[in-house]
């Protein structure tokens, strides 16, 4: 894979490329700096009718390279008037039927934005923890054609640091470590977790994300894998809510159980290899000790009683290992025949969301 190198801009823009991940050949997600973007803000809302309208409204309308913006709102099964508030203050509003998670929300916004034609979607809360007047600063490397996804990060300046509990705080530098430790981007993520994120329409038809619970983290696995560019922008965030409490992370170790193991099914479709063929190799290597224990005894006593069952589990823990590696090489083959779907649900996405008159 051709390693390109991360640089940081005037404007603190943190670029980041990634190495260890296949690369997709040929693509190019920067939609260049095209004059006549058509920019749709998307906002997941549950029962959120205090700050619906006033974060609606606050969204700007006349932003440098987008010639158009629009607004859609997918309402979560919200049990308040929600929904009737957004379309007051001028949002298109798709509404699911019962709360679905907010996963599943993002990829409603994702088919909304692509069906109403966009160019650009910039995904944000509907909380007002993030103030619409920065999404200027989230699209400017996408309006410049230096990336394909732009995400909001919350530490990487000192001076923008949000107010927020410790362990919050904590939380996120570990989940931020654990996603640069398996992606090992040039230049290290500082916010993994945030949702003000902007992405190019080449990007959004390319993403295939699965998780309900959440989606944040999963999206820099699944971009990473796509070799496509990632930028994060330090923006000032609320660090607590204006109202009520997160409805992601509002108990930490639930959240923390949920994210792993999205985090885990992510890294095991994109690196079915290592992910397998580390579980066989470390199960060998306990089967060898096993059997090493049992040898060196018998060299020494020239028995192996007391020790004999270990003979059998050590071979059965040999033999569980070399199947694990075996099955690794068959995930292996399973991970080509996804990226070749994977390029083929792309042309199906592009066909099925074609805007006429677009060129």
């Amino acid at each position: 894979m051709t390693r390109r190198e991360g640089s940081r801009t005037k404007a603190g823009f943190a670029v980041a490329t990634v190495e260890g991940w296949r690369r997709t050949e040929g693509v190019s997600v920067s939609d260049g700096a095209s004059p006549h973007l058509h920019l749709v803000v998307v906002l997941p809302a549950l029962n959120e009718e205090r700050t619906i309208r006033e974060v609606v409204r606050a969204i700007p309308r006349s932003i440098n390279g987008i010639q158009r913006v629009s607004v859609a709102v997918v309402d979560d099964g919200s049990t308040d008037r929600t929904a009737d508030y957004a379309q007051q203050a001028g949002a298109h509003v798709v509404r699911h039927r019962r709360n679905m998670g907010v996963g599943a929300a993002f990829a409603t916004g994702i088919e909304t934005a692509l069906r109403m034609g966009a160019d650009v979607m910039v995904n944000m809360d509907s909380d007002g923890q993030f103030h619409p007047r920065y999404i200027t600063s989230l699209l400017e490397p996408i309006v410049e054609g230096r990336s394909g996804f732009v995400t909001c990060t919350r530490f990487g300046d000192t001076a923008l640091e949000p107010r927020m509990p410790w362990i919050k705080r904590r939380g996120n530098a570990w989940m931020a470590a654990l996603i640069n430790g398996i992606i090992r981007p040039e230049q290290p993520f500082t916010d993994v977790s945030c949702g003000f994120r902007a992405y190019t329409r080449e990007t959004l038809l390319r993403m295939n994300l699965f998780g309900r619970f959440t989606y944040t983290q999963e999206t820099f696995l699944d971009l990473a894998a796509k070799n496509i560019d990632m930028v994060e922008v330090p923006i000032p965030v609320r660090g607590v809510r204006k109202y009520g409490q997160s409805r992601v992370a509002r108990s930490l170790w639930r959240y923390a159980l949920q994210t792993s193991a999205i985090i885990l099914r992510t890294v095991r479709d994109y690196r079915p290899l290592a992910f397998f063929g580390s579980i066989g190799g470390t199960t060998i290597g306990f089967g060898i000790l096993q059997l090493a224990f049992v040898g060196q005894h018998w060299l020494r006593t020239g028995a192996t009683s007391p020790w004999r069952s270990i003979i059998v589990t050590g071979g059965v823990t040999v033999v569980t290992g070399f199947l694990l590696v075996i099955l690794a090489l068959l995930a292996d083959m399973q991970g080509r025949n996804r990226r070749i779907l994977e390029r083929i649900l792309y042309h199906a996405r592009k066909r099925e969301y074609d805007v006429p008159g677009d060129s």
